[in-house]
């Protein structure tokens, strides 16, 4: 068999599978059927590259035989393969799945989710609270955030640095608060936010975090007028594509800390007692041990939790 182009092996695979297929579904079938070994240079993501030959050619080539699926993720499939209405009929049996996953699940399923992003895109390290560890139950949910973080400057600061800052009383981290939702709209609105603004008033800075927030402008105008009053930042987590998630709203740094709430969070459940010890302890060997943290998955590991 002769060279193939990236191209070429995309047009060859969805031929052949004769189904929609995202560029790195294309790429492990490509992998699986050895095709890559006839791809004279691949790099550390060809997955990539395919995906920007495809839309390369969608854009600059009239006679394209690809076409788009909007889905997530993106999907690519070839025209002479599916009509239009087989197109719009796959479209809507994908936003359907799309619609079921988004809400057939737990709060406490996004944790991973949540963990991975803070740690990849925040570098902050998180702790999971369990409120059924609580002393009192009965005001647990507006006392305790559902998640705890923190970001140590260990890495980026030098030994005699934070020595110094030790020395002359300088908090040189910053502590989070995160409040998880299955969905965000206006329906849980006010109850979530000030949930949210109750749980994370000994943070220095707290977060409302979902995986299915409501786009509406009039909503999203409404989300942001809070964000700014009361400082909370929001998160919404992508489930299909972990990567994806974003912070909306940055939530705004308090420098001071809430350290009668830190003590009654501290009395009430061993979970954020243990994570203040941590942190004190890497402190100590100025050192971070990430093993005491939540456990930051693979990728791979966190899509299998949600298959389509």
């Amino acid at each position: 068999m002769k060279n193939l182009t990236f191209k070429k092996l995309a047009i060859k695979v969805l031929e052949e599978e004769n189904r929609p297929l995202s560029v790195e579904e294309i790429w492990d079938i490509a992998v699986k059927k050895g095709y890559d070994k006839l791809i004279k240079t691949t790099g550390k993501t060809p997955w990539r590259t395919i995906g920007a030959q495809i839309y390369v050619d969608i854009r600059d080539n009239e006679k394209t035989p690809f076409i788009k699926i909007e889905s997530k993720p993106r999907k690519f499939f070839l025209k002479d393969k599916m009509s239009n209405e087989e197109l719009e009929k796959y479209i809507e049996k994908e936003q359907q799945k799309e619609e079921k996953k988004k809400t057939n699940f737990l709060e406490r399923d996004l944790h991973p989710f949540l963990t991975y992003f803070a740690y990849s895109h925040m570098n902050v390290y998180t702790k999971t609270i369990y409120h059924e560890k609580s002393n009192k139950k009965s005001y647990s949910q507006w006392l305790h955030p559902d998640m705890v973080g923190v970001y140590f400057p260990i890495k980026e600061w030098k030994n005699e640095v934070i020595d110094f800052a030790k020395e002359i009383g300088f908090i040189y981290l910053t502590l989070y608060s995160f409040e998880i939702k299955k969905e965000l709209g206006f329906h849980n609105l006010r109850e979530s936010f000030f949930q949210t603004v109750s749980n994370s008033s000994w943070a220095n800075e707290g977060y409302l975090v979902t995986a299915n927030l409501n786009k509406d402008n009039d909503f999203l105008s409404e989300l942001k007028r809070l964000s700014s009053s009361f400082g909370i930042g929001i998160i919404e987590l992508d489930i299909t594509n972990p990567d994806n998630s974003n912070i909306i709203f940055p939530a705004k740094r308090k420098n001071e800390l809430d350290w009668d709430t830190i003590n009654k969070l501290s009395t009430e459940n061993p979970d954020f007692r243990d994570f203040l010890i941590k942190i004190k302890n890497d402190l100590r060997i100025k050192e971070i041990r990430k093993e005491e943290y939540d456990k930051v998955l693979k990728i791979e590991t966190l899509l299998n939790k949600f298959p389509t």
